[in-house]
């Protein structure tokens, strides 16, 4: 095998698990998959073996029809031993979505970062029947068009606990450098940053395994956006820190088991293809801000494509990510138009 082959993406398992059915990807370690109502249709969770038990990674949305899938998880491939640990990346509701249950109603340790707990406790509790004005004036400042701001106010607002179970109070911090043992090895704690905040990855010092969540996927890049509770957020800044950062840990064999997605090798050019990326959608959109434009005007240079439907609200808060990230740099200004619209254009 020449060198350029074995640092090539490489995908061992062209398939996902079906549901309800795992697939054993190293000894002790199972890929399940649940299934998400949206574009992005799915999420992977893993189950460790600690012997005595199991610990999973990551646990879906909060319904009854995900929680059925676990119980048909639980009495198949996990073969009825208990679930005793819940390791959760990042405070996302696909991925956390199911802790509250596994701790409520089956005892199981939530183990995660302080910040991803702390959102996730917070924003279960925060429920919103009717939009925040702060919200409205979020989507209006970021160019949201007209009919599409409009539609969102016939409609009750996202709530988080709409698709996390309730959480109760505790959980086990695990932190940057932190040793934790799981299937039989000894990971440690990397924390990624920009698509989530202080989101773990786990690299094994045992063998070539790698649980990088949703910091790290094969063949998508993960959402970076800016949201009301932040609206100044600069999450492409960080999530250039946390590539340049996890990329010197990277070696051609690890296998990557990723949060959505395939697990795959090649985990070296994988990271250089992601900085990349986001480099060369800064660089494409700095052009196309000769003359002012709003986050809502942008999603062709960013995207490269039409973007419609159930894509437009990723799309918006990945535009504002962008746009703020060429504010903070130096790269644009922006002024403030009379409808609440920032507009921004190129320096010089």
């Amino acid at each position: 095998m020449d060198g350029n082959t074995s640092l090539a993406i490489r995908y061992p398992w062209p398939e996902p698990p079906a549901t309800g059915q795992a697939i054993e990807v190293a000894e002790g370690i199972l890929w399940m998959r649940l299934p998400l109502p949206m574009a992005l249709d799915h999420v992977n969770v893993y189950a460790l073996d600690d012997g005595d038990g199991w610990t999973l990674i990551d646990t879906g949305f909060s319904s009854k029809k995900t929680r059925a899938i676990w119980e048909t998880l639980m009495a198949g491939p996990l073969a009825g031993k208990p679930v005793k640990r819940v390791v959760v990346t990042h405070h996302h509701p696909d991925h956390i979505g199911n802790a509250g249950w596994f701790q409520s109603e089956h005892s199981a340790e939530l183990i995660t970062t302080r910040t991803a707990w702390l959102f996730a406790r917070m924003l279960t509790l925060d429920v919103q029947e009717n939009w925040p004005q702060e919200t409205l004036d979020y989507y209006r400042s970021a160019g949201m068009a007209p009919d599409i701001l409009a539609k969102r106010l016939t409609e009750r607002p996202f709530n988080y606990c709409d698709t996390v179970y309730p959480m109760p109070l505790g959980f086990t911090r695990i932190k940057q450098d932190g040793v934790i043992r799981m299937g039989g090895r000894d990971w440690v704690v990397h924390m990624g940053n920009g698509h989530a905040p202080e989101h773990a990855t786990f690299w094994s010092r045992d063998d070539n395994l790698v649980i990088t969540g949703d910091q790290i996927l094969s063949s998508i890049s993960p959402n970076l956006g800016v949201f009301v509770t932040e609206p100044m957020a600069d999450p492409v800044a960080e999530w250039l820190e946390a590539c340049e950062r996890l990329q010197g840990l990277a070696r051609p064999d690890q296998l990557a088991l990723g949060g959505h997605k395939l697990p795959f090798t090649g985990l070296p050019l994988r990271m250089k293809q992601l900085i990349e990326n986001h480099h060369s959608a800064l660089d494409r959109l700095r052009d196309y801000l000769d003359t002012p434009r709003t986050a809502a005007d942008c999603f062709l240079p960013l995207f490269k494509r039409k973007i419609s439907g159930g894509e437009y609200g990723l799309a918006l808060v990945e535009s504002v990510a962008h746009l703020n990230h060429l504010y903070h740099i130096g790269a644009v200004t922006r002024t403030l138009r009379a409808d609440g619209a920032w507009e921004f254009q190129r320096k010089g």
